[in-house]
């Protein structure tokens, strides 16, 4: 005996499965972003974008932040201080041996206005590029002058220069403590903070927020932890969910609502010199970094204590 199936039926089951249910929630979610209004505040904002552990999302956080905001219409600075170079791969700017990079502007007091390229990906988006002569940056800073501060001293002098101001400057770090991330932290007013969302993450946490407190004690008293972004989210896992409430429960008003998943879109941008913000702005990754955007303008920069 055959038995027919009611086609309405069928089409009712699609629109129930998860596979629709996702479909429609990003749908909702751009609709929402076209929406948005954003407002600057005309001040710089300077953030370095660190996270002791590797791995965490930490350069694909940085520039896809920073398209993002770009794309909201703010004028924003990539300054890329991992020797591997991938802020700079990813933002389509090249970063070879012969070009100039932020290796000269801290060991051969280069400008930085003489660094920055603009990136392809908009014309708001720019980026110092970092090059493989930065490999060996952190051996030759010691014999510097004002090593720690380097990077503070040319970045103020850049910022002064300009007759459009910058809205926001993200300075993406080595996944180490060595005298690039001190130059980093001493020239930043914020600290972000992406943390995957495993089991190890409050650990690399502690550690961090150690070294943050030294160098507010030391060279930089300005500086806090501002933004903490949960990346590589996993919604089927309950772990990826206490990892989340557990993050939260420490850090209530740094924690970003938004959390980024884990999406096969994020990690092919790079690979053709791209962020996902222009690779695919449809996808869940793109979504979830433009929400993460509109969240960090929103805030504002933090206030200081006392």
């Amino acid at each position: 005996m055959r038995v027919s199936q009611n086609s309405s039926g069928i089409a009712a089951a699609f629109d129930d499965s998860p596979i629709m249910r996702q479909l429609q929630d990003l749908s909702s979610r751009r609709r929402q972003l076209d929406d948005v209004e954003i407002e600057f505040s005309g001040k710089t904002r300077v953030l370095t974008v660190s996270n002791q552990k590797g791995g965490v999302g930490k350069t694909t956080s940085t520039v896809n932040i920073a398209a993002a905001i770009a794309a909201l219409g703010g004028r924003v600075l990539v300054i890329d201080l991992d020797p591997q170079g991938n802020a700079s791969t990813a933002l389509g700017v090249p970063h070879t041996a012969e070009v100039t990079s932020i290796y000269d502007v801290l060991i051969n007091d280069v400008a930085i206005a003489d660094a920055v390229q603009q990136s392809p990906e908009n014309e708001r988006l720019f980026c110092v590029p970092s090059t493989i002569h930065l490999a060996g940056a952190e051996i030759e800073l010691v014999s510097q002058v004002a090593r720690e501060k380097r990077l503070d001293t040319a970045l103020e002098e850049y910022l002064e220069s300009l007759d459009e101001p910058l809205d926001f400057v993200f300075i993406d770090c080595p996944p180490s403590l060595g005298l690039l991330t001190i130059n980093a932290f001493s020239a930043a007013h914020e600290v972000f903070l992406p943390i995957q969302a495993e089991y190890y993450a409050l650990e690399g946490l502690s550690q961090l927020l150690g070294n943050v407190k030294m160098i507010q004690k030391h060279l930089n008293p300005r500086l806090r932890v501002s933004t903490i972004l949960l990346t590589m989210f996993d919604a089927r896992t309950r772990l990826s969910h206490q990892v989340a409430d557990e993050v939260r429960e420490h850090f209530p008003k740094e924690v970003l609502k938004t959390v980024i998943p884990r999406s096969v879109r994020v990690s092919e941008a790079p690979s053709f010199g791209q962020t996902v913000i222009s690779y695919d702005e449809s996808s869940a990754g793109a979504i979830a970094y433009k929400e993460a955007a509109v969240e960090i303008v929103g805030r504002g920069a933090p206030r200081r204590k006392g």
